[in-house]
């Protein structure tokens, strides 16, 4: 998938994977995709329920590893 940005929050617990990514999505342009690494299994449902609140869309998400990855296309 062709991301403008990419984030580790690898390591971090709730809610530092949220606020890394809202700084990283405030930095990309509308319809850019932010790809998000985390480990936190809390990930699973509190990025998709952030995108949302926010408008925008998780186009995919996948485990590799232990690592949690989202992509999100900026509202």
């Amino acid at each position: 998938m062709n991301t403008t940005k990419a984030i580790d929050a690898r390591g971090l617990a709730c809610p530092m994977p949220i606020v890394h990514t809202k700084k990283a999505m405030d930095t990309i342009e509308s319809g850019e995709i932010l790809e998000v690494q985390v480990t936190d299994k809390g990930a699973l449902a509190d990025i998709p329920a952030w995108a949302a609140s926010g408008g925008h869309t998780v186009l995919k998400h996948a485990q590799e590893d232990g690592v949690l990855k989202f992509w999100i296309q900026k509202a």
